[in-house]
């Protein structure tokens, strides 16, 4: 009873602070004057990743087992998951460009958490035997840092594709002016308007020169943030494949989840071979992170509304295999 209580005022602290932290960077964009907005996010975002590893411990210590058996577990943990990938700047003393995407992340993974699913479903359960090994806490922790830095990794390639297809169709829009104008209004103002065009869509007309360098930004952070989460993906499929082996006496059982992690993990490695070739960096490579995104989503949440094959344990049933 003492521990459910003190799960309930920890979520709902983690999420009062996580949406204080939102309202701080909906200020800053509009109140750039406000120096000490950026700091008090950062704290907010400390404040809430001790929020939640209190109540991962909490029910690490009242359940007797680490707290990865279930969905709502599982989506809490996610959520926790976000603030490493959102300290990785700090490491290296960069500019914090991943709090736009860490920040929204998880206040939407824990309001699906908390509001999404039953209340049922937030109860502890003793483990199937498939879920007594020590693999869980090794195969379930690195499938889910993956699963955030894939996605935060993949939402940074959205929005670059965003950016960049916005400015092509400004682009488009103002040839398409120039070619009108300069039908109608003859040679003189054809001359003067081709200059006016091979101006505003020179190099450093993109918009602006700082938002060239913006999308230079998104498109390494992409990268980066991507990487990583391809490694915690690699090691979670090998960490699983010999849990497999150990629960039902095969490495690879072509399980639902096992084939969609399968083909996560291949079009993630496609996307770090078209990293390799200068050619099709950029907006090539962000089209496969924005592929991923999709194929991320159905491997973590598509599998798990159908509740079949070896992992049903994690569906939005209560049942059980």
């Amino acid at each position: 009873m003492i521990f459910s209580i003190l799960e309930h005022i920890l979520i709902h602290i983690s999420f009062s602070i996580i949406s204080i932290v939102i309202t701080i960077h909906l200020m800053t964009l509009l109140v750039h004057q406000i120096v000490g907005l950026r700091d008090s996010s950062e704290k907010g975002m400390i404040a809430t990743f001790f929020s939640i590893i209190g109540l991962l411990i909490s029910r690490w210590i009242s359940s007797g087992h680490f707290p990865l058996s279930n969905l709502y577990e599982s989506l809490i943990f996610l959520s926790c998951s976000f603030f490493f990938i959102h300290i990785i700047p700090k490491i290296r003393n960069h500019k914090n460009d991943l709090n736009t995407i860490t920040t929204p992340s998880t206040i939407f993974t824990q309001g699906f958490a908390t509001s999404g699913l039953s209340t049922e479903m937030h109860q502890s359960e003793i483990l199937v035997p498939a879920l007594q090994s020590q693999w869980l806490m090794m195969h379930v922790t690195m499938m889910l840092l993956s699963y955030a830095a894939l996605l935060c990794g993949s939402l940074l390639s959205v929005a670059l594709l965003v950016i960049t297809f916005r400015k092509n169709i400004n682009i488009f829009t103002k040839s398409k002016n120039f070619l009108i104008k300069s039908f109608f209004f003859g040679k003189n103002k054809y001359l003067n308007e081709k200059r006016s065009v091979l101006k505003n869509t020179s190099f450093l007309s993109f918009g602006n020169y700082y938002k060239y360098q913006f999308t230079q930004r998104l498109d390494y952070w992409s990268y980066r943030v991507i990487s990583l989460g391809f490694i915690f993906l690699t090691m979670g499929i090998i960490c699983g494949a010999v849990w497999a082996n150990e629960a039902w006496g095969s490495y690879w059982n072509w399980d639902p989840k096992e084939t969609w992690a399968f083909i996560t993990w291949t079009i993630f490695a496609i996307y770090s071979h078209t990293r390799t070739n200068p050619s099709f960096q950029g907006t090539n490579s962000a089209l496969v992170g924005f592929i991923g995104f999709l194929i991320i989503w159905i491997c973590y949440f598509g599998i798990n509304l159908l509740g079949i094959g070896l992992h049903s344990y994690g569906s939005f049933t209560l049942t059980s295999n």
